[in-house]
């Protein structure tokens, strides 16, 4: 198991495209400037020793020491030491929508950042209970099985991003499928599903999964997310909303909330609705639910301790940041003379 310290930094990978752009203009802006001079030949008389290639290289080799620098000081740990923990809590898996419907900013920013925040908060509460995630849209699919790793849990969570499925819809009863399939097939009373959508889904089977998920005591909590009156779907480029998404007739794509359903799915397996608001997923109110299921003993491994391994980075950015430095630019008389960077032998 790895994991990072400072993941926050990955963002300062976002400044090598625009220095490698800079390099790249900046070779074409003094090629056009030589060529200005005169033609190659007297280029090369001039400056019989300038190497492209070794531009080339050098910014190769910085790129390569600063993108080390930054996984340094994202600093990767590596667990090193497994302990056996004996608990005693529930089985959790939680469903979340990643429809485009979830992209609606009726919650600030948008309802799938909202609920992912939330959920990391949950997780922080968590006590000796199981966590698995399930993602749906049109399909249903298990993004991390049940397990007591809630930094596991949290790294999958913050990987969770709209379009991770590309078949759209709010396929409700195949994510109540999913989950279920995902609980042990013991007969404790310990199992509950928590559902996070804007439950824009009419079909009967939704009910159907429920009724199927009661029989097997699961229990389903419900959270409705987003505005009953609707709100259309935006799209973005560069973070900045662009327009709304529209149908094929040319009308904008209005979604709005079914609070109805998903109460009705919850009643059927004796769990509670809630629907979120800015202020308040809603998830404390079902954690307290949760808390009344029978309780089991739960072992399970986890890693007790980790091992830092920002050190080798800082080893392979010194040694690309050094060798970047003694590059020269121009072309030894030795390098001249065996044809390493000439077409001719002097």
């Amino acid at each position: 198991m790895f994991k990072f310290e400072n993941p926050i930094f990955f963002y300062a990978f976002a400044f090598i495209p625009l220095m490698l752009m800079l390099s790249i203009w900046y070779f074409i802006y003094r090629k056009k400037k030589l060529n200005s001079i005169g033609n190659s030949t007297l280029i090369n008389q001039l400056i019989p020793y300038s190497s492209q290639r070794k531009r080339i290289i050098k910014t190769i080799l910085f790129l390569l020491g600063f993108s080390s620098l930054i996984l340094a000081i994202c600093n990767l740990q590596t667990g090193s030491k497994l302990t056996e923990v004996k608990r005693e809590g529930a089985d959790i898996i939680v469903c979340l929508d990643v429809s485009n419907s979830m992209l609606a900013q009726d919650l600030n920013p948008n309802r799938l950042t909202r609920a992912k925040y939330a959920l990391e908060k949950m997780i922080d509460l968590l006590e000796g209970d199981r966590l698995g995630l399930v993602i749906f849209a049109g399909e249903a699919y298990v993004q991390l099985p049940i397990t007591t790793d809630y930094n596991a849990a949290k790294m999958f969570l913050s990987s969770i991003e709209p379009g991770m499925i590309s078949v759209q819809g709010t396929n409700l009863a195949e994510a109540i499928k999913k989950a279920t399939e995902s609980f042990s097939n013991d007969e404790s009373k310990n199992k509950s599903i928590i559902l996070i959508t804007d439950g824009e889904n009419h079909e009967p089977e939704a009910i159907e999964a429920a009724e199927e998920a009661n029989k097997k005591g699961i229990m389903i909590n419900t959270i409705g997310i987003g505005s009953q009156d609707g709100v259309p779907i935006p799209y973005t480029e560069n973070g900045l909303v662009k327009g709304y998404r529209k149908d094929k007739d040319g009308q904008t794509i209005v979604t709005k909330l079914n609070a109805e359903l998903l109460k009705t799915i919850a009643d059927k397996t004796n769990g509670v609705f809630v629907q979120a608001t800015q202020s308040d997923l809603g998830l404390s109110s079902i954690l307290d639910k949760i808390s009344e299921l029978d309780k089991t003993k739960i072992e399970s491994k986890i890693y007790s301790d980790y091992e830092n391994q920002f050190q080798w980075f800082i080893v392979f950015a010194l040694f690309f940041l050094l060798v970047e430095f003694i590059i020269s630019e121009r072309v030894s008389e030795w390098f001249k003379k065996i044809n390493l960077f000439s077409n001719e032998i002097k």
